[in-house]
């Protein structure tokens, strides 16, 4: 198998190293490039055509989450993983509805970056504890409140059958924002599936 070929993007060149050392030695990954900031990480993320593209968030000249928007745009298949130091929701969710595939932190363990670049690579949805539960409060945070267009539009296309994969591929998304927006409406309805989901939108007429 072709290794999985890995963009890091940091503003901090001792980051840089720090990331390359971890995946340094291991077949199963490769290290194509680095970049300093947004504009650089695009600009590279086109030129070299990485599979996961490990993202910083606050960097000069252009940030992660703007970053991750113009990949998205240019339609540019590469995953992205946000690798910060920051998990409030104020970070969080601007990356994760930007279309990133996973959020970690840059304290996660060595073994815990090497899994989630692997899982991202596969289009799995990647999130650590701290930023799952960062999330999880947000989500509480907005109990009974109406749902957004968007979650009723990833709504419907649950009641039509589609998985999460196939709901992003429709909406230009990551599969980890397609759970977020599951999340938030499963709250805002008091369920815990998507079958009872669709039930109770039928119920309050959200759904025709």
């Amino acid at each position: 198998m072709s290794p999985i070929r890995i963009l890091v993007v940091d503003d901090h060149p001792i980051v840089r190293d720090g990331i390359r050392g971890v995946f340094s030695g291991d077949g199963e990954f490769e290290v194509v490039g680095e970049a300093a900031d947004g504009a650089d990480a695009v600009h590279q993320t086109q030129q070299l055509g990485p599979d996961v593209v490990l993202m910083d968030l606050r960097m000069p000249t252009m940030g992660g989450v703007e970053a991750i928007q113009r990949l998205r745009q240019l339609g540019h298949p590469a995953r992205v993983l946000v690798l910060t130091t920051y998990d409030s929701d104020r970070d969080v969710l601007p990356a994760i509805e930007a279309g990133a595939t996973g959020y970690l932190l840059k304290d996660s363990p060595r073994g815990e970056l090497v899994r989630a670049v692997r899982a991202a690579h596969a289009g799995q949805a990647v999130l650590s504890p701290a930023v799952a539960g960062t999330l999880m409060g947000r989500v509480g945070d907005q109990k009974n409140s109406a749902l957004s267009p968007r979650e009723l539009e990833v709504l419907r296309l649950v009641a039509a059958g589609g998985t999460n994969r196939s709901i992003a591929r429709q909406l230009f998304v990551s599969e980890a924002t397609v759970k977020t927006h599951l999340l938030h409406l499963y709250n805002k309805l008091g369920v815990r599936d998507r079958a009872a989901a669709v039930s109770a939108a039928y119920e309050r007429g959200l759904l025709g």
